[in-house]
């Protein structure tokens, strides 16, 4: 990042979330004997409006605009994979005043993949991850197989003659396929594309066999009959598509390829803040419709606790390390 980069004048891009009913939950403890929050928070997305990071950003701003009794504004900044804004979150003052909706890519593919100018294993403060994104092996109708095994056989038949898409080198797509293929033991050819939605129309339109993405790229295009999900990448079945077993389930133990949104401050924000915001969320996922709403995005309630959310962090960054190296993938 350049220093025009990091010289950007703020602009939010977003009008600010209405604040509803003002219910205060968990007042008690310093940052209420404080006064915090006295003005608005702001929420940093590191992706532009529209996908699940986003989506995610704005259903935990609002939550959290009630609970606080301050409107908590997001602000869309995309760029770098996501690491301007990352910086900009770790730069700000660490006051409870500046949030960022952290997701996987941020805080432990980037460190594989490119040099960055923070650590965020060191300059973020964890609050809590909001929802998991297990990532799905959607495959072109077009190759008539209906399950993993079939689809391993039929690329080993091929001899590396079969392609997949991606929605760009180094993304979690990639490096998802790239862990499948090494566990398999097959060869396929990587096509990358400008984002996740051209990777999908790729599939869609038959000029790819496969897609590893999100659940949210595939499920809309399901009733079409023009690709079909094979596998979840998670450790479990997912809500939105109970009938589609797991890689694991089909002859792959270990195998994960998870994804994840959640919020962070930079470090040092106080305590009693980061305690006062987890523990809102916490009561964020035992409300039937916000769970609804991270479901119908094709994602698994969390709203884990600040350890919770470091201990992921610590157990995803040698799984994605090893698909960055398998991959050859680097972004400097």
């Amino acid at each position: 990042m350049n220093s025009t980069e990091r010289g950007v004048v703020r602009r939010p891009l977003l009008a600010s979330i209405g604040l509803g009913l003002a219910v205060l939950l968990g007042a008690a403890g310093p940052a209420a004997a404080q006064g915090w929050p006295e003005r608005p928070v702001r929420m940093l997305v590191p992706f532009a409006p529209g996908g699940v990071t986003d989506a995610i950003g704005r259903l935990s701003a609002e939550w959290l605009s009630r609970s606080l009794g301050q409107p908590v504004v997001v602000e869309n900044r995309s760029g770098a994979n996501g690491a301007i804004a990352a910086e900009a979150v770790v730069r700000s003052a660490p006051d409870g005043y500046t949030l960022f909706t952290a997701s996987a890519s941020q805080m432990v593919m980037l460190p594989a993949l490119m040099h960055l100018n923070f650590d965020p294993a060191k300059d973020f403060a964890p609050v809590s991850i909001v929802a998991s994104n297990p990532m799905v092996l959607g495959v072109s109708a077009k190759l008539g197989v209906n399950s993993l095994a079939e689809f391993v056989a039929l690329a080993k038949r091929q001899g590396g003659k079969l392609d997949y898409s991606s929605a760009g080198t180094g993304s979690s797509t990639h490096l998802a396929m790239a862990l499948l293929l090494s566990r398999a033991g097959i060869e396929m050819q990587h096509i990358p594309y400008r984002g996740g939605a051209p990777a999908v129309q790729a599939l869609l339109a038959g000029e790819v066999a496969a897609y590893f993405g999100n659940p949210s790229d595939m499920i809309p295009h399901l009733d079409g009959g023009r690709i079909k999900v094979l596998a979840i990448a998670g450790t479990e079945r997912l809500a939105s598509l109970p009938g589609v077993p797991t890689v694991a389930e089909q002859g792959y133990p270990g195998f994960r390829a998870e994804t994840w949104n959640g919020v962070a401050a930079p470090a040092g924000t106080p305590e009693a803040a980061i305690r006062r915001m987890a523990g809102s969320l916490g009561e964020a996922c035992k409300n039937a419709d916000f769970r609804a709403s991270l479901e119908r995005l094709g994602t698994t309630p969390v709203c884990s606790t600040p350890e919770a959310f470091r201990a992921s962090m610590a157990a995803d960054a040698p799984i994605w390390r090893e698909a960055v190296r398998i991959s050859g993938a680097s972004l400097d």
